[in-house]
């Protein structure tokens, strides 16, 4: 038997995808659509496969669109951890097999929260999509939890410790001199020294920022280790540690519901915004390296699209209401 490979499609294949989606999906599109649509359809793997995932995340995302309290759709997307365990289960079953297994590596997926959340299952605490929250440990200690992201908690005699399972979390810690704390990540430890820091993880990374104190950073796969103090920050991998860089303050403002961004780039701030948005948010990859500036609302990724479509050469296409595509404006 022959295997199938799969074949990612091109962000502007996805675009197509979803107009077309769009078109059809009002039952009104004329004979001749119709064929120019299976004409598409049929040019290979590449227009097929980009039409499932349509389809399959369609299936996801209409309902909290179309309800009359979007609102309250929206929120019981979000807090599906509030479920009783049995729930949970099939509601993350029920994400992932919206799209299948073999489509968790796309970028595609990774355009929408379901890959996210299918990963905040099970762990102790956690925030949905669009949500933050603030947890006071047995210690005392103060996690404040960004959107999409999830911990564990494993307090012993002889040490505190938490596993961060996704995202990012800040953390204030309590003192106690007889039990260190440490958080975990896949790519290696960081014990707090007397610290407020956070902590995120993604792409085979992980990011620490200091506000206040230090930590010491041991990676997973080499005996490198580093003091990271005040007003700094430290990105490794599970076998580098890059240079030590100044910490930037606006990493933590997502606890007051802003991104504030000093020449970030675009791609960067799209991903925060993902966080934030229950459904497909793409961004054409030219327009990545774009420099953004400013500050905009976390809690209205709307409005801040629109800002950003207002100071920036992009324009906002939403071919379905709930995707939403970042292309460059026409000149």
């Amino acid at each position: 038997m022959t295997a199938v490979t799969a074949v990612e499609p091109s962000h502007r294949v996805m675009e197509e995808a979803a107009e077309w989606y769009a078109r059809l999906r009002t039952g009104q599109a004329s004979a001749a659509e119709q064929q120019q649509w299976r004409q598409w359809m049929d040019r290979g793997a590449e227009q097929r496969q980009a039409w499932s995932y349509v389809e399959r995340i369609d299936r996801r995302f209409t309902p909290l669109q179309s309800s009359p309290d979007r609102h309250a759709a929206v929120t019981a997307f979000r807090q599906a951890r509030s479920d009783a365990p049995p729930r949970r289960r099939q509601v993350v079953l029920g994400l992932a097999g919206a799209l299948g297994l073999s489509w968790i590596g796309w970028t595609a997926w990774r355009q929408t929260p379901l890959s996210a959340l299918a990963t905040l299952w099970g762990n102790e605490y956690q925030a949905g999509v669009g949500e933050t929250r603030q947890v006071t440990l047995a210690d005392g200690t103060t996690v404040w939890i960004n959107a999409l992201s999830a911990f564990n908690v494993a307090y012993r005699n002889t040490e505190r410790r938490l596993q961060l399972a996704a995202g990012e979390i800040l953390i204030d810690t309590a003192k106690d001199p007889l039990r260190p704390f440490f958080v975990e990540t896949g790519q290696g430890r960081v014990q707090a020294l007397g610290t407020r820091f956070s902590v995120s993880q993604g792409d085979a990374r992980t990011l620490v920022a200091v506000y206040d104190g230090a930590v010491r950073v041991n990676l997973l796969r080499s005996d490198a280790s580093e003091v990271v103090n005040a007003g700094q920050q430290a990105r490794f991998t599970a076998d580098a540690l890059q240079p030590l860089m100044p910490a930037d303050p606006a990493r933590e403002s997502w606890r007051r519901g802003l991104l504030l961004a000093n020449g970030t780039p675009l791609s960067d701030v799209v991903a925060e915004l993902r966080r934030y948005h229950p459904g497909h948010l793409g961004l054409s990859p030219e327009l990545g390296r774009l420099p953004v500036f400013g500050s905009y609302p976390l809690t209205d990724v709307d409005r801040a699209l629109a800002m950003l479509a207002s100071v920036l050469p992009i324009r906002l296409q939403r071919p379905l209401p709930w995707w939403i595509s970042i292309e460059a404006r026409d000149a």
